[in-house]
């Protein structure tokens, strides 16, 4: 059985993610300047208070309990612990460490975005048409 999370859910996880780990140091850690200024170099730049990184941990924690185990599950398929026929077992792993740290887990797991889209193209699922609507 597919996962039944919503296919847009999982790829707008995945590309914040992305983004969110694109990130470099900061140049200046309290620049003193405004957007003028720094021609919006600080979007690029990982500040500890990153809007972006709230988003997606608030988003996250914002899905039911299906749809956050069944994340896990993507990921780990994607990352190769099972593949689309252990999908079961993998939701049963899911289900098994379940907790308020998801989010944290998702968003700390280096490449989480690939093993997300990973975990969809096993089952025949892509990012592609997200892309085409949102990019």
């Amino acid at each position: 059985m597919p996962p039944s999370i919503a296919t847009d859910k999982v790829c707008f996880i995945s590309v914040m993610a992305r983004e969110i780990h694109a990130k470099v140091p900061p140049m200046e850690q309290d620049p003193a300047s405004d957007a003028t200024d720094d021609n919006f170099r600080e979007i690029l730049e990982d500040f500890g208070d990153d809007p972006m990184y709230q988003e997606l941990r608030e988003y996250i924690a914002a899905l039911d309990d299906d749809e956050r185990m069944e994340l896990l599950a993507l990921m780990w398929t994607g990352r190769g612990d099972f593949d689309a026929s252990e999908w079961d077992e993998a939701l049963a792993e899911a289900q098994a460490r379940a907790d308020a740290r998801e989010p944290a887990y998702l968003m700390g797991t280096p490449l989480v975005s690939d093993y997300l889209e990973e975990g969809l193209a096993a089952f025949d699922l892509s990012c592609v048409d997200f892309d085409k609507r949102n990019l």
